[in-house]
């Protein structure tokens, strides 16, 4: 069997429902300020065609942002040589596929809001390999407080065909005869002192279309997903420098009864001296 090469000739087009990406300045923010980022869709796929010949890899992404951005295209097609006669064909169509990422000098916040979601790999274009209701993800993480990440996906989910019910508790398994499987795991989050990451929906596909010249497709597929950085917080402020504290004039022998203390002792040295005059004047 001859040797796989590595096919070299990929374009994606990206179909915009709406302004493909909003927002101005540079793509990462600095350390101080945290970062963000935001991804609707991202593939990490290998095509292997019927000829068994090359391998054709499908990297792919829908409204990838880093902030101070946001992106909003619903529709995601890709052409791929050797696949369905170096036509186009679609990897992904919703009705709401928004990303944003945000920075301040205070928060940093990732987040994903997808709705009514169609995705197809090569070689199954009629097949969605899944559709899903409502998905979110959202990365929040502010300067002094401990970030947070949550992930949700909503409504009726259903892969290769196939009605499933997913959990949380672990990964779903979907295996459809003549087709493939695919593995789904559910709502991953994780959080640090500083960072936080949200992913709705990982997939692990191994389909085998063996059609349009297409015979395995395997690989990773990420829906959804959002990450952030704390921004630094300030520095605590310092000491107030200047007049002594009361502690102070307590260390040094001074109190609140400092005055009194002073004034008694006026008036004993007044008395005394009185008393002096008086003594005097009898004596003469």
């Amino acid at each position: 069997m001859p040797a796989r090469r590595l096919a070299t000739a990929l374009t994606v087009t990206a179909l915009a429902a709406g302004p493909a990406v909003l927002g101005a300045g540079a793509a990462h923010a600095t350390a101080d300020h945290g970062r963000a980022s935001a991804v609707v869709l991202r593939t990490g796929l290998d095509v292997s065609l019927l000829n068994k010949t090359v391998d054709v890899p499908l990297a792919v992404s829908l409204n990838e942002v880093q902030a101070p951005r946001s992106a909003d295209r619903t529709a995601l097609s890709a052409r791929l040589d050797g696949v369905a006669g170096g036509k186009p064909f679609s990897v992904l169509g919703a009705d709401v596929a928004a990303a944003k990422a945000t920075v301040t000098s205070q928060r940093a916040e990732g987040s994903v809001r997808l709705v009514h979601a169609r995705l197809h790999v090569p070689g199954l274009p009629l097949l969605s390999l899944i559709e899903v209701g409502t998905v979110t993800a959202k990365a929040t993480c502010e300067a002094g407080k401990a970030p947070a990440a949550s992930a949700d996906v909503l409504g009726a989910v259903t892969v290769l065909g196939k009605r499933v019910t997913l959990t949380a508790g672990g990964p779903t398994e979907v295996k459809v005869p003549g087709v493939g499987e695919v593995r789904l795991d559910l709502a991953q989050h994780d959080t640090t002192t500083r960072t936080a990451a949200a992913t709705a929906l990982e997939l692990k596909v191994s389909v085998n279309p063996l059609k349009l010249n297409v015979a395995d497709v395997e690989g990773t597929v990420t829906l959804a997903k959002a990450t952030c950085e704390s921004p630094m917080a300030p520095p605590a402020d310092p000491k107030p420098q200047g007049g002594a504290s009361k502690s102070d004039l307590a260390e040094t022998g001074s109190s609140s009864a400092t005055p009194y203390i002073a004034g008694g002792a006026l008036a004993l040295v007044l008395a005394g001296g009185g008393a002096v005059t008086v003594a005097r004047r009898r004596k003469h």
